[in-house]
């Protein structure tokens, strides 16, 4: 028989303990978000359909996008035993320097229309995390003021080659100037993907917005507030060179570019150098051959291509082929810490998040970058941790196995197969 007593409050108490109501609405929500994932719940409540599409979506179908999020799930892990790991180091070296993290944060265009903040939230969350961060061409907020919101950190620099080439020279020489060390040359954008939520919300220049677009809108005032009592939004390093927005959007997309332009930026960029945008073996080996520090790869986030390759699937082949060549940097797809780490195992020297950064963004600014770092940062100290790896340079491909939900035919026996026919 079980003894019984009557409940004593003090010793219910001492197991029990309500929580301290917080009474700051901002940092209660993101506080409650334990993964990427709840801060997306968070942004896509918060922020207008046509905002939200436009950072959530991807190119037609989202086929690619979608592929390259699953292909991380697909991994298995396989732990090493009684390694002392009460510490660990997560710190790399990317670029010459370092970094605390062995991730970034990648380049985004009209950022400060998903969350007035933008780039400065994005620059300034970097360099208190330790982390680099990459300004896009089409960024909202101007080389300069980045280096500002940022003057102690790592920026870094992503061009689009400009119909205008002159633009495109003056964005290269004030990055330089401003002190950022890294340029991304990006190859992958030579017109714009079909982003068809965007089409469906009236997302244009200029808008074109339906009615069901603005209903949606209206629930959301601190948007709005945000929106019209800020500075315009604009390109906020090609605000100088003339044009509409629309015009320079026109502009950035340039079928034209060659391996010439390439040099010619190279040329001119004392800093490192990298090729973003990679998504073949045989594009990585051409560029080491030609000496690039190193090659991003990535489908544009889904955005141009649909059913282009998966960046962390062509990741070990590329690796085995380059990797001792030119540093491999991955992008596309990540959502959680542990997807960082075995990229890492796999053999990038580095990755860069996009989506994650603005779902934090757009859920709470400057605070919801920090805290989309804060929960990378945890995710990928607790894997190492079950992993009883200690240091990231221990990661290696013994550690991970890609499951395969597909088995991929060689281009050359498609084409071989094609010809069999009768």
């Amino acid at each position: 028989m079980v003894k019984r007593q009557v409940p004593k409050p003090a010793e219910i108490f001492e197991l029990m303990k309500f929580k301290k109501f917080e009474f700051n609405g901002r940092k209660r929500r993101l506080d409650s978000a334990l993964t990427i994932e709840d801060l997306r719940h968070i942004a896509k409540r918060r922020t207008p359909a046509a905002a939200f599409d436009y950072t959530d979506g991807a190119a037609e179908g989202e086929i690619s996008m979608n592929r390259s999020v699953q292909v991380f799930q697909d991994i298995e892990f396989h732990p090493s035993i009684l390694n002392d790991v009460s510490t660990v180091d997560t710190t790399v070296q990317i670029h010459g320097g370092s970094s605390a993290l062995p991730f970034g944060i990648a380049p985004t265009g009209f950022t400060r229309l998903m969350q007035t903040e933008g780039e400065i939230a994005g620059s300034s969350a970097a360099g208190a995390a330790g982390i680099p961060f990459t300004l896009s061409t089409l960024g909202t907020t101007s080389i300069e003021d980045v280096k500002a919101a940022n003057p102690h950190g790592r920026n870094w620099f992503q061009l689009y080659v400009m119909r205008k080439r002159e633009i495109s020279y003056g964005l290269v020489e004030r990055a330089q100037a401003a002190g950022f060390d890294s340029l991304f040359f990006t190859v992958d954008t030579p017109v714009a993907g079909a982003r068809l939520r965007d089409s469906r919300n009236g997302f244009s220049i200029p808008p074109q917005l339906s009615p069901k677009v603005v209903l949606n809108a209206i629930p959301r005032p601190w948007w709005w507030w945000d929106f019209l009592t800020t500075p315009k939004l604009e390109f906020g390093s090609l605000t100088e060179t003339g044009g509409t927005v629309g015009e320079l959007l026109n502009n950035a997309m340039d079928p034209s570019i060659d391996f010439d332009d390439l040099a010619t930026i190279r040329s001119m960029w004392k800093g490192k150098f990298s090729v973003k945008g990679v998504q073949t073996v045989e594009d990585a080996k051409r560029l080491a051959d030609l000496g690039v520090d190193s090659i991003v790869l990535s489908n544009h986030g889904g955005r141009q291509l649909d059913r282009a390759p998966v960046p962390f699937e062509l990741l070990p082949d590329v690796a085995r082929e380059v990797g001792k060549d030119m540093e491999i940097i991955v992008d596309t797809g990540i959502r959680n810490g542990a997807d960082i780490v075995a990229s890492m195992a796999l053999g990038a020297d580095f990755t860069l998040i996009g989506r994650a950064y603005l779902y934090g963004l757009m859920a709470g600014g400057r605070q919801g970058v920090d805290r989309t770092i804060a929960i990378l940062k945890d995710q990928v100290e607790r894997t190492m941790k079950l992993l009883q790896v200690g240091t990231v340079a221990e990661l290696n491909p013994s550690h991970v196995t890609q499951l395969r939900r597909f088995t991929r035919a060689e281009r050359g026996q498609i084409a071989q197969a094609g010809r069999d026919q009768p």
